[in-house]
């Protein structure tokens, strides 16, 4: 199974930082929370990634494009031109850097991928992180036969609330005092007929797409009570920054 990360969007409530770099480029403990992201799956053996672009998409290629040089130690030859890279954090990633727009939106984002994905996919935003155990998030998804399992997580208060029946979604509500109830914290395993829910590349994933699969039952939930932690604005920058830099952030298990 292939992971699908957005990172196209223009991240205007972090337009500190998101004027020169797009968000998951920002970077938290001197690496981009997009790193952070993939080795979290990587953890877990997920190394195919399919990262739908957008919003200055040419620094997450550069990025990628030189991995090798800005994670090592290099000696360059003047006289032959040869390099050579003293290091071994080379990952056994492969990364589809896809341009899927500028003003595409999110379940637009999806639909110009769904070529390169397989029957079942996961996908997350590339701006949050958790410690969401991966093995445990797929076991549940193959259990229920459904078409889309997100992960619930608990907030800090400020997102959108979903309401559940057991482990089914019935409807998502727009941001609400959410203390104490589950928010769609992203990680999801999407079978690739929910694609077909998409009707426009101007939809946004979490509105008509997701709330008609949610009417169809064919959305369930898999709650996660550990840590979890979007990007959203520039103070939850400085906090995971501050967490990175510690000895054990909280999402870190590789």
């Amino acid at each position: 199974m292939k992971c699908v990360i957005l990172a196209g969007g223009l991240g205007t409530r972090l337009s500190e930082e998101t004027n020169l770099l797009p968000k998951p480029m920002i970077e938290i403990g001197g690496k981009p929370i997009l790193w952070y992201i993939m080795k979290h799956y990587s953890f877990f053996g997920i190394n195919d990634f399919i990262i739908c672009a957008g919003y200055k998409s040419n620094v997450i290629k550069d990025y990628f494009i030189n991995y090798r040089a800005n994670n090592s130690s290099v000696h360059i030859n003047l006289n032959s031109n040869d390099i050579t890279f003293e290091s071994a954090s080379i990952e056994n990633w492969k990364v589809s850097i896809i341009d899927t727009g500028l003003e595409t939106n999110t379940a637009g984002r999806l639909k110009l991928i769904s070529k390169y994905v397989g029957d079942n996919f996961y996908m997350t935003y590339g701006d949050g992180v958790g410690n969401i155990d991966l093995n445990l998030l797929l076991k549940f998804h193959q259990s229920h036969e459904k078409l889309v399992t997100l992960t619930a997580t608990v907030p800090e208060g400020r997102f959108g609330a979903i309401d559940l029946d057991d482990n089914k979604v019935v409807s998502i509500k727009e941001k609400l005092d959410t203390a104490d109830k589950f928010i769609n914290g992203g990680f999801f395993i999407i079978n690739k007929k929910a694609l077909d829910y998409i009707s426009s590349l101007d939809e946004q994933w979490e509105k008509e797409p997701l709330s008609k699969i949610a009417e169809d039952g064919e959305l369930m939930a898999f709650k996660h009570r550990g840590f979890w932690k979007a990007m959203d604005h520039l103070r939850d920058k400085v906090q995971l920054d501050k967490m990175a830099y510690s000895k054990n952030p909280p999402w870190k298990i590789w």
